[in-house]
């Protein structure tokens, strides 16, 4: 997937602007954030669970080569294959490999940010194979040669219009007076189409949520049973997915199990939570003759051990994107590439550059509700600053930027000028918006008035009415 994370304050503009979206990320506080309170305040041991989570993926991480040898050798017990790859284009010539072995044409897939990770879909095009999205959201934006805006939901920016218009200028073999004007409708004409590509694929590629190490076992979560006929109706199956997936037992698997839906989407469980061990055995009635894995580094192992680390816990559960601010103002394709929201605003300068992606960590309030609803309590916007740090050290930030930061710091270093300016400046703030209580317009601050108007400063400043409070105190 090409990158714009560079130009994420034109994409954020455009997206401010776009009443469609305005719309659609209007509905997420009912369609997410409400059904995740109903949810958790059904499981009071929610915040235990967070806790052994963590702990969870914590040990992960500081023995991941231990786990990760361990699973690939029960994936090779149960007769399958592991294909070690450092970054995309490895993993793109693995996946094209495993599919020319067999003389595969049609790729089913599952619902995989990785898979978007390493532009999957576009590379088999180009070598001349079809892949079909198979989860319904994958689906309609592959139709409309669309990037995901969301994690768990990646048509969440569309309505049904969009979603019956993209139907009737593709599925032309169709009547064209059939009725699509409820979302039923739109549903089953997917799945008819669906039903034959999954009958014609030759190789299904899915992702994981989980690497279980104790029995070689991945594991996905879908709620709409497409991830398991696309796993075990072609010859091949192909799990793509990130080194940091992996967890020691099936128990472990299961603690985090108990956190993943109910952040995501206020489930209790997916619909569909789906444990795959190795290629069909004699005696089964049905699955794949050959189980690949790919596992993609594609920049991780350069987290470990860094400021960063805690980042690898994620879940991909979409609750910090689900409850920003600033997420709910633009959307996801604002942000230019794989992940938005929060967690993108982490990941995706550590997996393709500050250089490129350092305006995202500055796309924060720091409210700090992706962290108080992260399920593996990630702290995200500690990273977002240390990210902010980079940025400036390197000095990608504008020269206006780093200048006016290093003006409020020397004055920052001395208090009295610095008390006896906020006082100031306050003071004439205050003047300019008299009998109004807000600045229409200010120089200097047109990023902010461009927008909205500035509340004038009324009354004392903080450091006044904090040495008043502390005087109080000690009268007291």
């Amino acid at each position: 997937m090409q990158s714009t994370s560079h130009a994420f304050k034109d994409n954020a503009r455009q997206a401010v602007g776009d009443p469609r979206i305005r719309k659609a990320m209007g509905l997420m506080k009912p369609g997410f954030q409400d059904r995740r309170a109903r949810a958790l305040s059904r499981l009071p041991e929610f915040e235990r669970l967070r806790e052994e989570g963590k702990a969870i993926k914590d040990h992960v991480l500081a023995n991941l080569d231990v786990y990760l040898e361990r699973f690939e050798s029960k994936v090779v017990e149960a007769g399958g294959q592991v294909h070690w790859c450092r970054n995309a284009a490895e993993a793109r010539e693995a996946i094209l490999g495993i599919c020319r072995s067999i003389g595969a044409r049609t790729v089913t897939k599952g619902k995989s940010m990785v898979a978007e990770e390493i532009a999957i879909n576009d590379y088999l095009e180009e070598q001349g194979l079809t892949p079909i999205e198979t989860d319904l959201g994958e689906y309609i934006i592959q139709l409309r040669n669309e990037p995901p805006s969301h994690i768990i939901a990646p048509a969440v920016h569309l309505s049904k219009e969009d979603v019956e218009q993209s139907f009737r200028e593709i599925h032309t073999w169709m009547d064209p007076a059939r009725v699509l004007a409820e979302p039923r409708a739109l549903v089953n004409e997917a799945r008819e189409v669906l039903r034959r590509k999954f009958q014609e694929a030759d190789v299904g590629i899915t992702g994981a949520n989980f690497l279980i190490a104790e029995t070689g076992s991945t594991v996905i979560v879908t709620n709409e049973g497409n991830g398991d006929l696309t796993q075990t109706l072609p010859k091949v199956h192909i799990v793509l997915a990130s080194l940091e997936k992996v967890v020691p037992t099936l128990e472990d698997a299961s603690t985090i199990l108990r956190l993943l839906a109910r952040s995501a989407t206020g489930q209790e469980f997916s619909a569909y939570t789906t444990f795959s061990t190795g290629p069909r055995r004699p005696g089964d009635l049905d699955g794949p003759e050959q189980f690949h894995v790919v596992l993609v580094d594609n920049g991780r192992t350069a987290m470990l051990g860094t400021e960063f680390q805690e980042m690898l816990r994620c879940i991909r559960c979409g609750a910090c994107m689900n409850h920003c601010p600033v997420y709910a103002a633009v959307g996801g394709h604002a942000y230019g590439w794989v992940y938005p929201g929060p967690m993108g605003s982490v990941l995706t300068p550590s997996l393709i550059g500050v250089q490129e992606a350092g305006h995202l960590p500055n796309a924060s309030t720091f409210c700090g509700r992706c962290e108080s609803v992260c399920p593996m309590k990630i702290p995200l916007p500690k990273m977002m600053r240390h990210w902010r740090e980079r940025e400036y050290e390197s000095k990608l930030q504008p020269a206006a930027y780093r200048y006016g930061l290093g003006i409020w710091a020397w004055f920052a270093r001395r208090p009295a000028l610095y008390h006896l300016g906020t006082r100031l400046a306050a003071g004439l703030l205050g003047r300019l918006g008299r009998g109004r209580g807000r600045i229409a317009s200010l120089p200097l601050a047109g990023g902010w008035t461009g927008g909205r108007d500035m509340p004038a400063p009324q009354g004392k400043t903080f450091q006044q009415l904090w040495a008043e409070r502390a005087r109080g105190r000690e009268a007291a």
